[in-house]
């Protein structure tokens, strides 16, 4: 990778695919960073480039990957591949890039302190992976056809999304009167068999027909 590619993806902007960094101060948040953009559709993770794109390099940028390497080694389960390229701008200061390719072995996640916790990227932005994603993302790995029964809740459903367009697992399961993990099943199942999409946020994850 030349200096050339590495302005033009800062050009732009941070998004869905893009992540900066000036530096690796907190490798095992950057972590989070790099375990969306592998859940999501892949992408880069730029080292030594300001928030607002400017390539300004940092001093001992070997140190950074270092840091970066060992962060993602001990902390991210499974096994997450990439490519590192570096870049240097001067003697002292240089960029890395690490190229994370959308992973066939979704989903990747944080182990800290017993706790497991996968990360997405929602525009451009790593926000934590509801239940219903991350067994969207667990589904998608082994692509099969899925089989469901349209029964009294599907009708429900289909109903609710043909007058508001789109739903709420938390709208669904009082729709339809049924607890939330039965509510969830329901919607995973559909998202898997190619009839809803799920569009993952922030705050709470909402459903759609799909196109």
């Amino acid at each position: 990778m030349t200096l050339q590619e590495v302005k033009a993806l800062a050009a732009r902007g941070e998004g869905l695919t893009i992540e900066f960094k000036k530096k690796a101060a907190f490798p095992e948040k950057i972590v989070r960073e790099v375990i969306a953009l592998a859940n999501t559709e892949g992408g880069y993770l730029l080292i030594g480039v300001d928030d607002d794109g400017t390539v300004s390099g940092q001093r001992f940028i070997e140190e950074e990957i270092f840091v970066m390497e060992k962060a993602i080694r001990e902390l991210v389960l499974p096994k997450l591949d990439y490519n590192i390229f570096t870049i240097k701008l001067s003697e002292k200061k240089g960029v890395a890039v690490f190229r994370i390719p959308k992973s066939t072995d979704r989903p990747h996640f944080l182990q800290e302190k017993n706790r497991k916790q996968a990360y997405i990227r929602v525009q451009d932005r790593s926000v934590q992976a509801s239940r219903e994603v991350w067994e969207v993302l667990k589904k998608g790995r082994i692509p099969k056809d899925t089989i469901f029964t349209y029964g009294w809740k599907e009708e429900i459903l289909m109903k609710a999304l043909g007058e508001n367009g789109k739903i709420t697992l938390k709208e669904f399961a009082g729709l339809a009167k049924v607890p939330r993990f039965l509510a969830s099943k329901t919607l995973v199942r559909l998202v898997s068999a190619n009839v809803l999409k799920i569009h993952p946020q922030e705050s709470e994850d909402f459903f759609t027909l799909k196109e």
